[in-house]
């Protein structure tokens, strides 16, 4: 069982954007904070990529794994085995997202 994402949580693209999440959730609550889901807008701010002298940020991310059987508000939650990818504004997959610090009180598969 993995650490249940909230609002709190602190995500990372790989090359040191920093995430910020939009939750839709205003319910349910882990460690103090709204739970976060895979439908969720996630959003990355300052990644420093570049592609041959070229700026080429990673700018959303993009869930693929999500909790198999933990819900919040009808929808599948976000833990910290959960595999987001980051993504480029032309919807290049750059890597997966870094869970670097979360809430440890809940968990979920």
């Amino acid at each position: 069982m993995a650490p249940l994402l909230n609002l709190s949580s602190t995500l990372m693209c790989p090359h040191g954007g920093t995430v910020s999440a939009i939750c839709a959730n205003t319910r349910a609550k882990a460690g103090g904070g709204f739970i976060l889901r895979s439908g969720d807008t996630f959003t990355i701010a300052g990644c420093p990529l570049n592609i041959s002298l070229a700026p080429h940020p990673c700018v959303q991310v993009q869930w693929v794994q999500a909790s198999r059987k933990a819900r919040a508000a009808g929808a599948a939650v976000l833990t910290s085995a959960s595999v987001g990818l980051c993504v480029a504004a032309d919807q290049a997959v750059q890597g997966t997202v870094l869970v670097t610090n979360t809430q440890t009180r809940v968990s979920g598969t």
